[in-house]
């Protein structure tokens, strides 16, 4: 079976087209400003080398069908003709309670979708519009959604409610819903499949560390806890988002700038984070070049970076009671073992030991912890689209 992954922004649209029998990839790519001046098309056939097409796209059915048609070229496609595409998979950020899991798309789905627009203003509003491109070019092709709170759904309330009127909760669904489930999902059931144990038996913490960052503790199968709130802006330090604060600093931030709430809220999502803190970048890769050149700002913000992530890790120890792994994922996570050390530091109470060779590796599915170390530290690469193919072809088959 061959399923189209479609993940679509504002002004963006990933794709790949995957054979599910195999897990291969045969093609992927990225269309880039989207109705913007400067379009660019970039697409990728498995073996070859990447091809990039300057176009520009004045919507995402433009977009959708000049994927389509790479998909379909004579010199660099993939298949013989769109037949060929028995699926369609649509990456949803917020389905809220209405979706536990994976579904089929309908006009209802495509509704209840909508009627999540305002828990998620800036990303679901782009996925039904990927929804829609594709209904439109290819209206017989069965489409799923895949839903990145779909995971988190299993906390219990004791996790995800917040400390305010629970009237706020019964009128508008305010609470916690956690994201990046998909990779917190593939990534912690490939762990149990690395260490030769039963997944639903297992208690394991995911750190998925990249721009965006969230940490889930997951036990025997099901998420109990997650560190990204109503929207991706709770939990951690991230590339530019602040993370958990005093909520009165927003009024504060307001009064003594003469700015207003939706200003502060857009220093906390884009101005924020480890950029906001260092002044300097939010690629970590420029933040250990300053540290090592003997820049302050940046080793603290390093140092503040690990220990939170430490202190969530600690946090979901307890909320676990116990842990048997602890798992790395994402760009910083995957690729950065001064930064997992850092973290890990904070464990030596529990006997985890991490292997300094192994550590030092990037990219890799690897154990990264030494044999004799009470817990078990890996490194697994997510790939939230082959998740999503899976979940797929498991629907529509």
């Amino acid at each position: 079976m061959k399923i189209l992954i479609i993940n679509c922004g504002s002004s963006s649209l990933k794709y790949q087209l995957i054979d599910s029998d195999s897990e291969n990839v045969m093609a992927k790519g990225l269309c880039e400003r989207i109705g913007i001046d400067g379009g660019v098309l970039n697409h990728q056939p498995a073996g070859k080398d990447k091809i990039t097409t300057n176009v520009d796209m004045k919507d995402h059915v433009v977009a959708v069908k000049l994927v389509l048609e790479s998909l379909t070229d004579k010199d660099n496609g993939v298949i013989a003709s769109l037949d060929e595409i028995d699926a369609i998979g649509h990456r949803i950020v917020h389905g809220g309670e209405k979706f536990s899991e994976a579904t089929i798309i309908d006009d209802d789905v495509i509704k209840a979708i909508e009627e999540c627009n305002d828990l998620a203003p800036l990303h679901n509003p782009a996925n039904l519009i990927g929804i829609r491109s594709c209904r439109e070019l290819m209206p017989d092709v069965p489409m799923v959604a895949v839903f990145d709170t779909a995971f988190h759904q299993t906390m219990p309330k004791k996790a995800y409610l917040y400390g305010i009127p629970y009237e706020y909760y019964d009128k508008y669904k305010v609470r916690r819903y956690g994201f990046h489930g998909t990779s917190h999902s593939y990534v912690s059931k490939r762990t149990a499949e690395i260490l030769g144990q039963d997944y639903e038996s297992m208690k394991i913490i995911v750190c998925h560390l990249g721009n965006g960052a969230s940490i889930s503790a997951v036990k025997n199968g099901k998420c109990q806890d997650t560190s990204m709130g109503l929207t991706p802006l709770e939990g951690l330090i991230m590339g530019t988002r602040s993370g958990d604060l005093d909520p009165a600093i927003l009024e504060f931030l307001c009064q003594k700038e003469g700015i207003s709430i939706s200003e502060v809220l857009n220093i906390l999502n884009k101005k924020s984070g480890v950029y906001g803190l260092s002044g300097l970048s939010s690629d970590f890769r420029d933040l250990l070049k300053a540290e090592s050149e003997g820049d302050e700002k940046a080793k603290t913000t390093l140092s503040t970076y690990s220990y939170r992530v430490a202190k969530y890790i600690g946090s979901y120890i307890a909320a676990l009671n116990g842990v048997d792994a602890i798992v790395f994922t994402a760009g910083v996570g995957e690729n950065n073992g001064d930064i997992r050390k850092r973290i890990c530091d904070y464990f030596g109470y529990l006997g985890i030991k991490l292997d300094a060779e192994k550590n030092s590796k990037r990219g890799e599915e690897i154990i990264i912890s030494t044999e004799d170390s009470k817990v078990k530290v890996l490194v697994v690469p997510t790939n939230e689209e082959l998740a999503i193919a899976r979940e797929t072809a498991a629907l529509v088959k």
